[in-house]
């Protein structure tokens, strides 16, 4: 069955401008794969993951700051064992609809004067460093505040959001048309299976198809062969454990699906230029 889009409305509109959310949750209460008329800034405080955003599929994990534009199809799936001693995951994030930049500029001349020929982006951004800091601590700031205050922050917050150069797309919008919608089925049960082998005729299996059609029908629309899709995603994931986190080499080659380790050192210095130890010196 095709992974179901929930659609999803800022409450109580009339008398909120915008919402803050403060989350400490267990990971399966995060919502699946969803969208909404509202732009959604997150900023992961504990737990790492896979997020899909429009039609990218890529890695996440604490300290991430990102904003995901309305009606773009998104999901955050927080891996199982990034839960803290209570067993949850963290976020703090604001979300705020599509007008509510537009009647600010209106009412306001000096957000006008500020934000006035500001291009509003497109795509999912995830920000650098710099920006990443600032945000991150007016988020925290405003995690102890009424909502009148909080307001004053979101005049300050929004020409950082989107004044800000310091960021890279993490997805682009995308028609949700038949291939679309099997893709990202596809990519949504990658990232739920990719610690094990996945067999060709489970995941044709997955989208209806049967196993030479499947192949065929992903290297049309990909550009690449399935094997090829798992492993760079496997390769994505383990960069970030290398990143972010203390585990050796060994561990992560298995916990991100590889079975053979001399096999996905050979692998990932391949692709990325250079052995697994000397990435983890280099970007850690």
């Amino acid at each position: 069955m095709e992974e179901t889009i929930t659609p999803y409305e800022l409450p109580d509109t009339e008398n909120h401008s915008f919402f803050f959310v403060d989350a400490e949750i267990e990971p399966e209460v995060e919502a699946k794969l969803h969208q909404h008329d509202a732009w959604e800034l997150l900023y992961v405080t504990h737990g790492y993951g896979s997020r899909v955003a429009g039609d990218s599929v890529q890695s996440f994990s604490k300290g991430d700051v990102v904003l995901i534009p309305p009606a773009m199809v998104h999901q955050w799936e927080f891996a199982q064992d990034s839960v803290n001693s209570y067993g949850r995951i963290c976020y703090l994030m604001v979300a705020f609809s599509d007008s509510l930049l537009p009647r600010c500029i209106q009412q306001f001349p000096e957000l006008r004067n500020r934000m006035g020929q500001i291009a509003l982006p497109i795509d999912a951004l995830k920000f650098g460093e710099k920006s990443a800091e600032a945000i991150s601590k007016t988020l925290v700031k405003m995690n102890d505040m009424d909502e009148l205050d909080r307001l004053c922050e979101m005049f300050r917050l929004l020409p950082t959001i989107f004044g800000s150069s310091d960021h890279v797309s993490v997805g682009s919008p995308i028609r949700l048309d038949r291939d679309v919608r099997r893709m990202q089925q596809i990519a949504t049960y990658v990232m739920r299976h990719y610690t094990h082998t996945i067999a060709l005729d489970d995941i044709a299996s997955e989208v209806g198809m049967n196993r030479s059609a499947f192949c065929s029908y992903f290297k049309r629309i990909k550009g690449m062969t399935f094997s090829q899709f798992v492993s760079q995603y496997r390769l994505n994931t383990a960069c970030e454990l290398l990143r972010r986190s203390q585990k050796h080499v060994s561990e992560i080659c298995y916990l991100v699906g590889f079975n053979d380790l001399p096999h996905f050192v050979r692998v990932f210095t391949k692709t990325m230029g250079m052995p697994p130890l000397k990435y983890r010196r280099e970007f850690q």
